[in-house]
């Protein structure tokens, strides 16, 4: 009950005390020991660890980090030329010291303030006079929301503080567990939350199921290079799995098709606007400077005002051009003046604040169509876009370089043959080695940018002829990307340098492979907890 201190590891262990986060409701009615009772109970604290981890409509949490590491890669920029990125710019721009994290300071505090809560859950509904399916279901759920924070944590921070108990305020001063450890956690906890929803229905939408704890098995083993458990679960998924791809790339992000056939588990939105239900991302990064003039209704009530954050490189859209990509492209980027791919008849030639705009493009994904606005009480902040967070294609994808890793250069090449082929490309043939392995990469870009994993994935894939994390060909420098932007002659982008032009030449592969630990954190340890190298 005593269980509010200060920051992060104080702050975010303990600020989940029953005063913030039981009895914010109930006006003092109920305390940690009268709690987790009923079945409703333990229900609604478990909708608010998931409500937390994916945290759509509160953009300083989690919203900002995610959107800052997409702007620390060759797919984004910040964009936002016209207010202050001190936010984002050190990490984006690799300059960040422990003292000057920006938003990435955020998701330290956010995930370990829901650990703390996770924990206090378990301990509690262990307790509680429940069934055991009723408690399988909670406990399921809550142990796969701990995972997800740790995923999160080990591959931004690496090695990093590990509990699974409830702490108090004696039990502030811990070290840093190996990156291995924290993965084994994360591993138990998905095994388990995997099991102890072995029997529950499948059709809850924005609720965790044992397919997710598959699907994210199957992603940290990936990131581990545990091939054989990659292809194990992603397969599992795949072919037990009541999940199909879409027919249309661009309805994985259709505001019409929330949770649809892809979506393993995906951020929950809704247009009941007076209730705090929408998603921040289409605000957050939607287009800067609309204005009604621009759409043939000449009506303001079609103009969306977007901030402008997380903007896409004209180096991501070449990507697409060479493959010859439309519907991938025009479903992940839409240029200034272009039509809203899916839009066309009301917004024909989207326009947007040049001058606002560091790359003259936007991000499809998070586009609300002008039907969509039309039917809204406000049009911004709060908006009803579900955020997939993962979907089955990104299970081929792990299952194709799975395979290649363990000598399946056929089942590799299948794989990523069946995500071509739902976007109209035709099938690579004869790729083998070094080719194909470039080409799986190259095919998770093209199908996931924007949805949280470019910076995970270009920190841990291997470039094939030097062996090095593939971010050290790109940043630096030296690195392909930087040259690509210092010679580049794109007219949008070379004409606004108010976001410096040499994005990512500061990147140090001696430390930038992880984030700092937050200052604040190693003093609150008494300098126990320890710094990254290089910072």
């Amino acid at each position: 009950m005593k269980k509010i201190i200060l920051s992060v590891v104080a702050f975010a262990l303990i600020a989940v005390s029953c005063e913030d986060f039981i009895e914010k409701d109930q006006r003092g009615k109920q305390t940690l020991e009268n709690y987790f009772q009923t079945a409703t109970e333990c229900e609604n604290y478990v909708n608010e660890l998931t409500h937390r981890l994916l945290l759509s409509n509160e953009w300083w949490a989690l919203v900002a980090p995610r959107a800052t590491n997409e702007m620390a890669t060759d797919d984004a920029w910040m964009g936002n030329t016209g207010q202050d990125n001190s936010s984002h710019r050190f990490c984006a721009q690799y300059m960040v010291t422990p003292e000057n994290m920006g938003n990435i300071n955020g998701i330290y505090t956010a995930h370990y303030y829901t650990i703390q809560s996770v924990n206090i859950g378990l301990e509690k509904m262990a307790l509680s006079p429940l069934s055991d399916a009723q408690k399988n279901q909670y406990v399921g759920e809550s142990l796969f929301v701990r995972a997800y924070c740790y995923y999160e944590l080990v591959n931004n921070f690496g090695a990093v503080p590990l509990y699974t108990t409830s702490l108090s305020t004696g039990d502030l001063k811990l070290e840093r567990s190996p990156a291995s450890t924290v993965y084994a956690q994360i591993e138990a906890d998905l095994k388990e939350s995997a099991a102890k929803l072995e029997g529950i229905t499948v059709n809850r939408n924005g609720r965790v199921n044992k397919w997710a704890a598959y699907a994210l098995l199957a992603r940290v083993s990936l990131f581990q290079e545990k091939w054989a458990e990659a292809k194990l679960y992603s397969n599992k998924v795949i072919a037990e799995g009541p999940y199909a791809l879409e027919a249309d790339f661009l309805n994985i992000w259709n505001v019409n098709n929330h949770n649809g056939v892809e979506s393993i588990l995906e951020a929950q939105s809704s247009s009941a606007q007076d209730r705090n239900l929408g998603s921040m991302l289409p605000t957050f990064s939607g287009a800067r400077g609309e204005d009604k003039k621009n759409f043939p209704s000449n009506d303001a009530g079609d103009v969306l005002d977007g901030w402008g954050w997380c903007m896409p490189t004209s180096d991501l859209e070449n990507a697409y051009l060479t493959e010859g990509d439309v519907v991938r492209r025009r479903s992940t980027i839409t240029k200034w003046g272009e039509a809203a791919y899916g839009d066309e008849v009301l917004n024909p030639t989207h326009k947007f604040s040049l001058n606002d705009n560091k790359s003259g493009r936007v991000c499809r994904k998070y586009y609300i169509p002008i039907a969509t606005r039309r039917s809204l009480d406000k049009r911004d902040n709060k908006l009803p876009l579900n955020v997939p967070l993962i979907r089955l294609a990104e299970m081929y994808l792990t299952r194709a370089e799975a395979a290649y890793q363990l000598g399946d250069a056929g089942g590799a090449l299948a794989d990523i043959n069946v995500i071509r082929a739902r976007v109209k490309l035709d099938p690579k043939v004869g790729l083998a080695g070094p080719s194909l392995l470039r080409q799986i990469y190259k095919e998770r870009r093209l199908e996931l940018a924007f949805e949280g994993l470019r910076l995970f994935d270009i920190r841990r894939e291997k470039d094939p002829s030097t062996g090095r994390p593939v971010i050290e060909s790109l940043m630096g420098p030296n690195g392909s990307f930087v040259k690509y932007n210092l010679s580049s002659a794109d007219p949008y982008e070379t004409t606004n340098l108010k976001e410096a032009q040499d994005k990512g030449i500061n990147f140090n592969p001696a430390k930038h492979l992880l984030w700092p630990i937050p200052q604040l954190e190693i003093d609150i340890s008494g300098g126990l907890i320890s710094q990254n190298p290089g910072y």
